[in-house]
């Protein structure tokens, strides 16, 4: 882990769900974390439970103001950033006719403009500091499309594309971007999706938290030759179409 000693990580998102598992699964590595997230009451819990070796910070992923003083925080108290997670993300239920300009706006601002900012903050630290990573939480909808979530789709394949970007921008400067696809994974912004959504997947289950944060584990510590590159954790939904063959239990 030494090219993590003396330096800092920070997840978006970070207080629940999936970016609760990446601070935890972070913490592990003892790479020391701030949590970022509007959940203050969830988010300094978690750094309390996990001791020393995280802090919680208050973060509006959307607010340049507020991103430059949780990067400070994070530098001061842990060293150079060397980590950055953009987990951050909202979903509306609306299609393309009926959700109102103003929602559309906060998706795509929260969940693409949101990780932009983060980046264009972090890259200048980051490549002052030789090098680090960049892992953005996409999903499957940036990958195809979803009926009923267009603002969500549209943010989560610009994320993709973004991350695309930035790594042949910063690749030269020693800083890897990659992004994670999930598909349905069991948090508190899919607790109304019905347990129907993954029935017809090969791996006919949600995913779990714990399983995204093993992913960005990977990247961040062992995948050192991947830049670029997007990383799909979706029991099998997007390899095709399941034709309804009989099931083989041999």
């Amino acid at each position: 882990m030494g090219e993590f000693t003396g330096r800092s990580a920070l997840v978006t998102g970070g207080a629940r769900g999936i970016g609760a598992s990446v601070v935890a699964a972070l913490a592990k590595e003892q790479i020391p974390v701030v949590i970022g997230d509007l959940l203050e009451g969830e988010g300094t819990a978690l750094a309390a439970a996990l001791g020393s070796g995280a802090i919680f910070r208050r973060l509006d992923v959307t607010d340049e103001a507020g991103w430059r003083a949780v990067l400070d925080d994070a530098e001061a108290e842990f060293g150079p950033l060397a980590v950055l997670i953009n987990n951050a993300g909202i979903v509306d239920f609306g299609d393309v006719e009926s959700e109102s300009p103003a929602m559309f706006r906060h998706v795509v601002d929260v969940n693409l403009y949101g990780a932009w900012l983060g980046m264009h903050l972090a890259a200048p630290r980051l490549r002052a500091a030789g090098g680090g990573v960049i892992v953005n939480i996409s999903s499957t909808a940036g990958l195809i499309g979803y009926a009923g979530i267009g603002a969500y789709v549209a943010s989560k394949w610009g994320l993709r594309g973004l991350t695309k970007a930035a790594a042949l921008e910063l690749g030269r400067a020693n800083v890897r971007v990659c992004s994670i696809h999930p598909g349905p994974v069991h948090t508190p912004m899919t607790a109304a999706l019905d347990e129907s959504v993954a029935a017809n997947q090969p791996l006919a289950r949600f995913g779990q938290p714990e399983e995204v944060a093993a992913m960005v584990r990977f990247l961040v510590t062992e995948a050192t030759y991947s830049t670029g590159s997007e990383f799909v954790l979706d029991g099998g939904a997007t390899a095709g179409q399941v034709l309804g063959l009989p099931d083989d239990s041999r």
